[in-house]
């Protein structure tokens, strides 16, 4: 088992209330006047977790790129699922499951916004591929605001095949693409379905599309073309949700 930093209060907030088993230490900048850095550390105390000041230097040092805003967390990092879990995943969903694909999203902070996203939407599963993707590293931690704790993220070693799994379970798939007629509004989304949605700059390979069953497009009467994968996802999954009567 691999072990990561969660980097900043959000997502130390998470870990500490989704998953706080696996969390193994809290840093905290010493001398810290941030009120919610030190409801973390009276969090983490009562959890007892051991909770260590230490200078500014060392959390930047241990936080990377990400910004650790005076804490950061040593977190056992539990292994991506793989596609041999999608079928109990869509069992325990029911006729209610939702799942989306993303096809190579390699920006961490679209990652982490995707999940964000997710959680929010209370997806069944979000399915990526294990390569030709970014992982979950601290920056997608904290770009997904704890929603990287929250929704199960299956790592895919063959992406058209995880597709066709999900197909074989009635799993109806929509992938979103510019280059079509047909509207995300006009496709119905209830029931069982998939969502998938392509890279930040080449969109869905061509694999992938021809694996779905449908394609739309958000329109989009203003002067853009496209819009960021993340914006994108947020969209349609609330339009499943929408059609859903608002819940899952």
């Amino acid at each position: 088992m691999s072990e990561s930093w969660i980097v900043g209060i959000n997502p130390v907030e998470g870990a500490l209330a989704n998953d706080p088993d696996r969390v193994r230490e809290v840093l905290i900048e010493q001398n810290s006047k941030n009120a919610r850095v030190n409801e973390i550390a009276a969090q983490a105390r009562k959890l007892g977790l051991p909770v260590k000041p230490v200078g500014k230097e060392q959390l930047e040092k241990l936080g990377g790129e990400a910004r650790h805003q005076g804490v950061i967390a040593r977190y056992e990092t539990p292994p991506l699922r793989g596609e041999n879990d999608l079928p109990a995943l869509l069992d325990a969903a029911g006729s209610d499951a939702l799942v989306l694909v993303l096809d190579g999203v390699t920006d961490p902070h679209n990652l982490g916004a995707c999940l964000r996203s997710a959680a929010a939407a209370n997806v069944t599963a979000v399915v990526v591929p294990k390569d030709r993707a970014v992982g979950i590293t601290p920056t997608v931690r904290r770009a997904s605001a704890g929603g990287a704790d929250l929704v199960p993220v299956v790592a895919a070693t063959n992406l058209a095949r995880a597709m066709r799994l999900l197909k074989d379970a009635g799993v109806w798939i929509t992938g979103l693409d510019g280059d079509t007629d047909q509207s995300i509004y006009d496709i119905d989304l209830k029931g069982p379905v998939a969502l998938v949605m392509g890279s930040e700059g080449d969109g869905m390979r061509r694999l992938t599309r021809d694996t779905c069953d449908f394609v739309a497009k958000i329109p989009m009467p203003g002067g853009m073309e496209s819009l960021n994968v993340s914006v994108a996802t947020g969209i349609v999954l609330f339009e499943a949700l929408r059609q859903r009567g608002g819940k899952r």
